[in-house]
């Protein structure tokens, strides 16, 4: 399959499914998705995004190699949607110990970017609670920026935050 010429075929989920099935466990053909995730151009980078996610949700492990790089990218002028997709993978896989910091700073800053859409925020604060788990040092600042997004935030903010707050309040962070 030529990825490229796929992903520009149609812009819809059904064949974000038949990327994902062709892709399957298969490395090599991932890789070769990435290569476009990573790409300068702003159609094939959105609509890679998608397709990677999709590939994520049922083989996590192949996002692993590209991990550091994806975080990356999350600071830098890139569709919308590819910081959704990034932010959505990086709230279902496990986040490797040595990238906390980039994928904190990241989050933090998607959190308080006025301009980030909803889905950025929400997925943001999934990321920030599941490594405020094992760095309990920045609930408070979690806690804190959730307070202050809540009274401002859409719908789909607010309920992100609240079940954010009461995981924080059970974890007794």
């Amino acid at each position: 399959m030529d990825l490229r010429s796929q992903l520009l075929q149609k812009h819809d989920k059904q064949n974000m499914l038949s990327i994902r099935e062709y892709i399957a466990d298969d490395e090599e053909r991932f890789g070769r998705l990435m290569e476009l995730f990573f790409s300068e151009e702003y159609r094939i980078q959105q609509r890679a995004s998608w397709a990677v996610m999709h590939c994520a949700d049922r083989h996590p492990h192949l996002v692993r190699p590209y991990l550091e790089r994806m975080i990356g990218l999350l600071d830098k002028p890139v569709h919308d949607s590819v910081k959704r997709n990034t932010v959505r993978i990086l709230r279902d896989i496990d986040i490797p110990e040595a990238l906390y910091g980039k994928t904190a700073d990241n989050c933090f800053r998607l959190l308080t970017e006025p301009a980030a859409p909803a889905a950025v925020k929400a997925f943001s604060m999934y990321v920030l609670l599941k490594i405020v788990k094992e760095e309990p040092e920045l609930a408070p600042e979690l806690r804190l920026l959730i307070q202050e997004t809540l009274p401002t935030g859409s719908a789909a903010i607010q309920a992100a935050a609240g079940k954010v707050l009461r995981q924080l309040n059970r974890l007794r962070l």
